[in-house]
């Protein structure tokens, strides 16, 4: 083997330890790799930023702008009020007519986009009328993204697939030309999850304080001098020895004490750092002379008279991506102004690196917030319509707010949108040309704002393309994506073609299950050509079994962007992914195998 085909291997290898861990975000992973293929001369400078101006980036990019002048103008909305009425049929109808209409919109509008709206109308209808969120949540995910994977805009991972391989000489795909299949994948995944659905978690009492307790719920009080626990230990405390509640740290004399032991006795003006369920907590607090964040409770005298007290509540959000607030801490929240709202806990979307022990040895106000995270906000509660200012987040409780839009552009938005994809279907245009066209009549028709696009597109993804598109490039260079495929070759010698598009079929959905579908796709699209020329079959089977691969990954919470958000509302563990989804992923490869080997 060569030194460049190594270090290309190297490179991957590297990269998917840093998606699986999230050591860094993916943006800058992707950066680093561009980096590293220059540094190590396995592509020119201008290979290693042309994932900028790929075709596939910049049609990706089009569509989010689409996306957000779709939201801004009420055509979101106009679909979400909609979809509201359908409350009124049975849970076992309920599933299967909501993923009918999440897989449709999805194969047109971002799956990411749909998802969001779903999880807050998911939300609150729930909490209003008594049913389960998670028994739809999951299936809702799912179907959007078997409903993007129909069409060629519906998911960037199409547009990557058929972006590189057009490079390398193939035929480009046409707008619905493996449609037939998705449909079938679709229909597939709508009787298993309608099924599996009763297998969800049932519903649980919300809990603010449960859901954020041991993870993030914090809180540092100070002893007063009054108090008729001073000189009690630690161990003698009821409240010390309940199971919702832990001593984290005791400062004492500008020192910090972690985990304090038991037999430690509590002094006048001891400052304590504590998790806690809120209602025990108050309790605690009103009957034993502490007092709670005393630069907080000054705020609140200062702010609010007697009456404005009593109108404080707690208000749940959930960070979406293209928020401004992410990479900021709960520290750096309450510097900035929040809508006259008080961050109190954030709630972390857990991870491999997100475990317990970690965040209780980091300081939870030094945590960076990331999509998927959930803030625990104090505010008045006739003020909450005032959070709808804040860009992509949402509102996780049953309070609702409608922004007034003119008619008359949300006519004009829809009208755009259904433009973009007729002259994309037609093959009138290329589906990049017809989305920068519809971002210039988006902006011509004044329905969106350039200020709105810089915040509201996830510049993560566009990163990530960005810098994965050039490693796929350096797999050509270096030979790395022959030197595979013939190894793969002679392994499946003498195998049936059925076979071999299986193995790469599965190997592809493996594979996405730890990295993003995106990446994925770039790594395993040179490679399924590279297979199919080696073993002179039609490619496209082989391009399609990756396009599908790449999104089919069910089994696991991070390999697609929108089973992270629903992960991230806390109503499912990882075992409803592995298990659930992996049932799913399994079918869909065994079918999908058989299905497209019918081409050969």
């Amino acid at each position: 083997m060569e030194l460049p085909i190594i270090l290309v291997f190297i490179i991957i290898g590297i990269s998917i330890l840093l998606f699986i861990t999230e050591l860094f975000p993916v943006d800058k992973i992707s950066f680093f790799i561009i980096v590293a293929l220059v540094l190590l001369q396995l592509t020119t400078p201008e290979e290693a930023i042309s994932g900028f101006a790929n075709p596939a980036t910049i049609t990706v990019l089009a569509l989010m702008i689409i996306a957000v002048g779709l939201e801004e103008n009420g055509v979101i909305q106009l679909l979400s009020d909609g979809i509201k009425k359908l409350k009124i049929l049975p849970l076992i109808l309920l599933t299967p007519a909501f993923m009918i209409i999440s897989a449709s919109i999805s194969a047109f509008i971002s799956t990411t986009a749909v998802v969001i709206i779903f999880i807050k109308i998911i939300t609150r209808l729930s909490e209003k009328y008594g049913f389960s969120s998670s028994r739809l949540l999951m299936p809702i995910s799912f179907a959007g993204i078997l409903g993007g994977s129909c069409t060629l805009m519906g998911t960037s991972t199409n547009l990557i697939v058929n972006a590189i391989a057009k490079k390398q000489g193939v035929e480009a795909f046409s707008f619905f030309e493996f449609t037939r299949y998705g449909i079938i994948f679709f229909l597939i995944g709508l009787v298993i999850m309608t099924l599996a659905s009763r297998f969800l978690p049932k519903k649980k009492q919300r809990n603010l304080s449960r859901d954020y307790d041991i993870e993030s719920y914090v809180f540092t009080i100070k002893v007063t001098e009054d108090s008729p626990l001073i000189g009690q230990r630690f161990g003698d405390i009821e409240f010390m020895n309940q199971e919702d509640a832990k001593l984290l740290k005791l400062i004492r004399n500008n020192q910090v004490i972690n985990d304090p032991g038991k037999y430690i006795k509590l002094m006048a003006n001891d400052n304590l750092v504590l998790m806690s369920d809120l209602d025990n907590f108050q309790t605690f607090m009103k009957e034993n002379g502490f007092v709670l964040n005393e630069k907080r409770q000054k705020q609140q005298l200062e702010n609010y008279n007697k009456d404005e007290q009593n109108d404080l509540t707690y208000i749940e959000t959930l960070i979406l991506p293209g928020s401004n607030l992410i990479g900021k801490t709960l520290k750096g929240l309450r510097r900035i102004s929040f809508e006259g709202a008080f961050p109190i806990a954030i709630k972390k979307r857990q991870n491999l690196r997100n475990t317990q022990e970690r965040l209780l040895r980091k300081n939870i106000e030094e945590i960076n917030l990331k999509p998927g995270d959930r803030v625990l906000l104090e505010m008045q509660e006739h003020k909450i319509s005032d959070l709808y200012n804040i860009e992509n987040i949402a509102i996780l409780n049953e309070h609702e707010f409608k922004r007034q839009v003119s008619k008359s552009k949300r006519t004009i938005a829809l009208l755009i949108l259904l433009g973009v994809i007729s002259l994309a279907a037609t093959n009138v245009i290329s589906i990049l040309t017809a989305s920068l066209v519809g971002v210039a009549a988006m902006l011509l028709t004044n329905n969106i704002q350039l200020e709105s696009v810089y915040q509201k597109v996830n510049w993560q993804i566009i990163f990530l393309l960005a810098g994965m598109i050039p490693l796929g490039i350096a797999m050509t260079n270096s030979g790395a994506d022959v030197w595979l495929s013939q190894h793969l070759l002679s392994i499946m010698n003498n195998q049936e073609p059925t076979i071999v598009l299986g193995l790469l079929f599965g190997l592809t959905i493996i594979l996405s299950g730890v990295i993003s579908n995106n990446a994925t796709a770039i790594i395993m699209t040179p490679i399924a050509i590279a297979v199919a020329s080696g073993l002179n079959l039609d490619i496209k089977p082989f391009l399609f079994a990756v396009m599908f691969g790449s999104n089919f990954s069910f089994f696991t919470p991070v390999g697609y962007q929108t089973n992270t958000l629903i992960y991230g509302t806390g109503v499912y563990k990882f075992k409803h992914f592995l298990f659930i989804g992996g049932a799913l992923s399994l079918t869909l490869w065994i079918v999908g195998t058989f299905l497209l080997s019918m081409d050969f």
